[in-house]
Order: C-alpha cells, then structure tokens, then sequence
C-alpha cells in the first residue's frame, strides 16, 4: 500500500511540474543562454531546481491557501512581474540594437564573463519576480500537493523536483549542443530579439492579469 501511495504521489509531482515547465519562458531562455555561453550552466540548474521544489513545497504547506484569501498580495506579485518583464524585454532588444559591429560584440561575450553571484542574481530576479511562478508552482501545484495525504505530500513535492531536474538538465545540454550555431555572431542578435519580443509579450500578458486583479 505504501509503495503504491509513494509511486502515485512522485507520478502526479512530476506530471504536473514537467507539464507547467515545458514552454518558452523568462527562466528557460535564461538558462538556455548560459547554456549556450557555459556560464555557471550547472550552478543555474541547481538554483532552478531547489527553487521549484522549495516553492512547491510552500505551496503545499499552506501558502496557496493565504494567496487564494488574500488577492491583494496576487496583484502585486503580478504588477512587480509585469515591470521586470517589461523591463527584461527592453534591455534584451537594446542589445540586440546598440550591438555596432557583431564581431566586436561576440568577442566582448567572450572576454568578459560574468562572477557566478550575478548570473544567479539574475537567475533568482527572473525566477522569484515573475508572477507566474508563483500562480503555477505556489498555488496551483501547491493546492494539488495539499490534496496528498501523510508523507504522501513530501512524496509529491519529491516528483516536482525530479521533473525540475530532468527539464533544465536537458535544456543545459541542448543549449550547449547549439554552442556552433552560436560561433556566428549575428545568431546572438536574434537570440536577443526573440527573448525581447518573448518578454514583451509575456509582460503585455501579465499586464492583462493586473487590470482583471485589480
């Protein structure tokens, strides 16, 4: 009985969270890129999967229970979202326009790499300000989790963070697999510019939210 409780518990966290993280988001193309670059590529999945599993395991806790009872605390999360994005959006297309000469930017790309603290700095801001990390893994993932019975909870929140692992460790090795197509510099222009357009879209999205929250 235990073990059938066990299996169906760590099915259901892995399910739910790899059905959530498989998409184009803030955090993926992050990732992704520093992938690309092999910039702190394993301490980005790690931040990534104690992340998810903490907020998870938050959600699971009680937190998605004080949300649903408190949709103030559900608008500013969006509205903080909806800034950064916007924001995230406009310095990736800055890039992709102010970049004079493609050779010279791929070269400063490559003599200048960022410390680990501000890559996951980054990393966290990306994570922690989008709401959407908390509607997913806080409220909804968290609600289903809270259904477990017993331990069965902590069993689910475990399959949360083994579908956390096997994504961006598969997204760690593609971006790295994609490292030729990045030797041409002008691959790093259109990267910028699909992330820019990507956030904001994402942002006029989440704005959206904030008008039917408020």
């Amino acid at each position: 009985m235990f073990s059938t409780d066990f299996s169906s518990a760590w099915l259901a966290g892995f399910t739910v969270c790899i059905s959530l993280i498989v998409s184009i988001g803030a955090q993926n193309l992050y990732v992704l890129r520093q992938a690309v670059q092999g910039e702190h590529v394993r301490a980005c999945v790690t931040w990534c999967v104690i992340s998810d599993a903490t907020l998870v395991a938050i959600g699971v806790a009680g937190m998605s229970q004080m949300m649903a009872r408190h949709p103030g605390l559900a608008y500013y999360l969006t509205l903080g979202g909806a800034v950064f994005l916007l924001a995230y959006g406009l310095f990736a297309l800055r890039r992709m326009w102010l970049a004079p000469d493609a050779a010279m930017h791929a070269e400063k790309r490559a003599m200048a790499p960022r410390s680990m603290m501000n890559v996951l700095a980054a990393l966290a801001a990306i994570t922690l300000l989008n709401p959407h990390v908390y509607l997913d893994t806080v409220l909804l993932m968290g609600s289903i989790g809270a259904q477990q019975e017993g331990a069965s909870r902590w069993t689910y929140v475990m399959g949360a963070a083994s579908a956390s692992l096997s994504w961006f460790v598969l997204l760690a090795f593609a971006g790295q697999r994609m490292k030729g197509i990045f030797a041409n510099p002008r691959a790093w222009r259109v990267m910028d510019g699909i992330t820019g357009v990507m956030m904001l879209a994402l942002a006029w999205w989440v704005a959206r939210g904030v008008t039917q929250l408020g």
